[in-house]
């Protein structure tokens, strides 16, 4: 293991989050020690998803006043004041869209940080199980194993027996030999001695591939709950923005209620967040003394020591029972090779015994290595250490993140909301805007429509702009000859004072050379001051 990686030292923020004030449901401070079996302690995180939600009742409380006087404070607007509203509409919604997408980037960056700080510590722990497994499998079980005695010594000992119990028969004429295999025995059984009376592990026994299991697929759920989280607010960001475009006033309701929605959710994911940055940075300030709280009951101290700091200073405490180990398998080979020797050329049946007992003595020799391996420290505090910087480092940091995402969405979304109100607002007040205007006036494009559907209706229009034209004309007192124009003449001239556009004539009257009726006094005056030809040349309608 590299030098850089043998002390364990927690980062910044993680100090930072400690010191957030601890207090529980009854507003009293408590210690900020990490202890989640504690009913105060769990008080405490509570108290911080708490705060978020009396965040979120004032963020809707502000919205629900600013619509209320938004609603009630109306008041007529001039042309000059409606485009700084427009204007003010548009850069809220341009505001709106930049912190979204900022917010969903960090969002991003945050949810995958978390992920491989969770998959560093699952790898982690699958390492360690796989190492414990490998303990036992050898014939020991340290602190975290599945069973006593199993494996290698197991079979040793099974084995052994059989063999001495042979040899005792074939020996019986012998009692040098018989003590030399009783000598035997009594080695063997104190290595298992030696080995049994470390400690009783099954109390401390703890699957810690299960635990990892379980933290995987926590893990998974909340990274696609983050996603899909992510997606609904760029969604509902850009159909907002597409409303806005589009004045689409029903896709403008539907976002402003999704808008609601994810600003609840936004706040509810900060209040988990920041539970779980804070109660994570408790223990990551002092994992150490959590761990050795939590077994100091069922394994020594010492042990737990020799793992967690793995110092060159610090013995194994395994190994004395190793060395012990060491020194009665090299014994029992110089017995079995003696007997090799000088026995069986006086007991040739006790060969095949013997080579059995030395097999057994060499396989157990190689599984003492490698049990020695295994019990090094330096494997897993490693293990241990990456666990730790996976939840401490990248884990604590990528909720730290989601946290600024959620604060982002939050603010991203209320000015949204904001937006929205005053927009769908113009959007009706432009729309009464052309409601109110007149259909009879013929330079709206809407009572052009209507009118080229409706002649009669037209043809009213074409009476009164006639008349006024008539009247406009003969208070200049024109001369004669400009009167009694040939009637295709006076039909363009005509023309040409509604703007050059004859569907505004009834041309069937020009060639009569009658005057439209009189529809007001204006127009009768208009009628007394002409000429006596002038009368002569519209004929006598107009007295009738």
């Amino acid at each position: 293991m590299s030098s850089d990686r043998v002390d364990y030292i927690a980062p910044w923020w993680t100090y930072w989050l400690h010191n957030f004030p601890h207090i529980n449901l009854r507003f009293q401070p408590i210690d900020k020690t990490f202890q989640p079996e504690d009913e105060n302690y769990q008080q405490s995180l509570i108290f911080l998803g708490c705060v978020a939600a009396a965040g979120l009742g004032l963020n809707l409380l502000c919205l629900a006043i600013y619509l209320s006087c938004l609603c009630c404070c109306r008041k007529e607007e001039e042309e000059e004041s409606k485009k700084p509203n427009s204007c003010c509409v548009t850069w809220s919604a341009v505001a709106a869209g930049l912190i979204t997408c900022v917010a969903v980037g960090v969002g991003f960056y945050g949810n995958s940080e978390t992920n491989d700080g969770v998959y560093q510590m699952t790898y982690s722990l699958y390492n360690a199980n796989h190492t414990l497994g490998g303990v036992d499998s050898l014939g020991i079980t340290l602190p975290f194993g599945l069973k006593q005695v199993s494996g290698t010594m197991s079979n040793m000992r099974s084995g052994l027996h059989q063999h001495l119990a042979r040899l005792d028969e074939i020996f019986a004429t012998r009692g040098d030999y018989v003590q030399t295999l009783q000598f035997m025995q009594q080695m063997a059984d104190n290595v298992i001695k030696q080995l049994l009376g470390l400690s009783d592990w099954e109390k401390a026994k703890v699957d810690l591939a299960s635990i990892a299991d379980q933290s995987a697929t926590i893990e998974y759920y909340r990274w696609l709950t983050y996603l899909l989280l992510l997606i609904l607010d760029l969604i509902i960001c850009l159909l907002a923005c597409l409303g806005l475009a589009k004045q689409s006033r029903w896709l403008l309701t539907t976002m402003m209620v999704f808008g609601v929605l994810t600003l609840v959710l936004s706040w509810t994911s900060l209040g988990a967040d920041l539970a779980t940055a804070v109660g994570t940075s408790d223990f990551c300030i002092s994992p150490d003394k959590y761990i050795m709280s939590k077994t100091k009951d069922v394994i020594s101290a010492d042990i737990v020591h020799y793992y967690l700091y793995c110092n060159q200073t610090l013995s194994n405490p395994f190994q004395q029972p190793l060395a012990i180990f060491q020194r009665s398998l090299t014994t029992m080979q110089i017995q079995i090779q003696g007997l090799l020797q000088f026995a069986v050329p006086l007991f040739p049946t006790a060969e095949r015994d013997l080579l059995g007992i030395q097999h057994l003595l060499n396989s157990s020799e190689a599984s003492l290595h490698q049990l020695t391996a295994l019990l090094d420290c330096r494997g897993l505090n490693k293990d241990y250490l990456d666990a730790m910087v996976g939840v401490c480092y990248d884990g604590v940091e990528g909720v730290l993140y989601l946290c600024l995402f959620s604060i982002l969405a939050a603010c991203a979304f209320t000015v949204m909301l904001c937006a929205i109100p005053r927009a769908w607002r113009q959007i009706a007040c432009r729309e009464q805007d052309y409601d109110d205007i007149d259909e009879e006036d013929p330079f709206n494009p809407r009572a052009r429509r209507l009118g080229s559907q409706n002649p009669d209706h037209t043809n009213m229009h074409s009476f009164c702009s006639y008349s006024s034209s008539m009247g406009s004309q003969t208070s200049l007192h024109p001369p004669a000859p400009a009167v009694s124009n040939a009637p295709m003449s006076e039909y363009m001239n005509h023309t040409a004072l509604f703007g050059g556009n004859p569907r505004y004539e009834n041309v069937p009257l020009i060639g009569r050379g009658s005057p439209p009726p009189s529809y007001s006094p204006t127009m009768r005056a208009t009628y007394l001051s002409m000429t006596e030809e002038q009368r002569r040349h519209f004929g006598n309608d107009f007295q009738a």
